[in-house]
């Protein structure tokens, strides 16, 4: 497969054929590697990413972007095999809006190199032929697109992966048959409490809002803010992702880990693996109710589960999640954060 987009020389060894021509989307120019073009099943799956800023100023990145910033690691490519999209079995990692600090800075003509495993965070158990594209623009975080001035894109790699057993065994293995909330050993008994009434405040937050769902018939304000345009197909979706959400916090076994200290995240959850989540820094520094609350984290982070309403996360923030309801209800049904804030429903709709 040829590579298209960003700059960079060839590798050591690779065919020139191969060598990445320039291309950039605003200021920061993109570029990944690999040090083999095929691996074995033992052989970790690790691509190398480069930023450049091409432009004649300072140039500001999302952190959470870059491999080992210090974040929870978030889904930063766009992963095919044999022309096949393969799943991302990483965290949804629920942030705060972009702070000062969640920036690094490039100085004109700066490059930064990172080095990161894919194997954790892509569904990698089949040999085929992968295609690893960086595709982290196609989040709208917070309304903030990835620099304070430009998007990001790259060129695509191509390489052979023999499939390998998944690397996430202990979560996949985790029980689901118990019901009721637990806290895990890692949180205090203060916090243990605060988890307690944000669940109690949860479960509220689910009960009410499956009451509303199956108490309209057309498009109410609450509804059409945060899933957009009324049809009685996105309506039932809504009422089921809202019965599950619902009856997951009333019989399922919910364990909730404290050992995240990640300031800028609220909580993160493997989808695949309910009904464990995490939650970080941010999620303290909450109120237990309200706009991005603890209880409307819980309810976030719920919605991801597989087996719950398996949400994505296509736009974190009010703003971005009210102008998705209006572009795309699809999407809107589909996100996390929607899903939250008509729950926390705060303002009052």
């Amino acid at each position: 497969m040829s590579l298209l987009g960003a700059c960079g020389a060839p590798m050591e060894g690779e065919d020139a054929s191969q060598q990445l021509t320039e291309q950039a989307v605003g200021d920061i120019a993109v570029s990944l590697s690999v040090a083999s073009g095929s691996l074995s099943a033992t052989q970790d799956a690790v691509v190398t990413v480069t930023y450049t800023n091409l432009s004649s100023q300072p140039v500001q990145l999302l952190k959470w972007y870059v491999p080992g910033s210090g974040s929870v690691p978030a889904g930063l490519f766009e992963v095919t095999r044999d022309g096949e999209e393969v799943d991302f079995v990483g965290p949804h990692v629920k942030r705060v809006a972009p702070r000062p600090e969640d920036f690094i800075t490039l100085a004109a003509g700066e490059s930064l190199s990172r080095t990161t495993s894919l194997s954790d965070m892509y569904d990698l158990r089949q040999s085929g032929t992968y295609a690893i594209r960086f595709a982290a623009q196609t989040i709208n975080q917070h309304n903030v697109v990835l620099t304070r001035t430009a998007a990001l894109d790259s060129n695509v790699v191509s390489l052979f992966i023999e499939g390998r057993a998944g690397r996430q065994p202990e979560l996949q293995a985790q029980g689901v048959s118990a019901q009721g909330l637990t806290s895990e050993s890692n949180c205090s008994s203060t916090r243990a409490s605060q988890i307690s009434t944000a669940f109690a405040s949860a479960q509220t937050y689910a009960n009410e809002t499956s009451s509303f769902l199956n108490g309209i018939s057309s498009g109410a304000t609450r509804y059409t803010t945060w899933f957009g345009a009324y049809s009685s197909t996105n309506l039932t979706t809504a009422r089921n992702h809202f019965t599950a959400i619902k009856n997951a916090f009333a019989s399922a076994a919910v364990r909730v880990d404290c050992s995240c200290t990640d300031s800028g995240t609220y909580a993160y959850v493997y989808p695949a693996s309910p009904y464990k989540i995490y939650v970080c820094g941010a999620f303290w520094s909450a109120g237990n109710t309200g706009t991005d609350s603890r209880a409307g984290t819980l309810v976030h982070e719920m919605s991801h589960f597989n087996i719950v309403a398996a949400t994505d996360d296509h736009a974190y923030g009010q703003t971005s999640a009210k102008s998705l309801a209006k572009s795309s209800p699809t999407k809107a049904l589909d996100n996390a954060d929607n899903h939250e804030y008509i729950a926390e429903n705060n303002p009052k709709l």
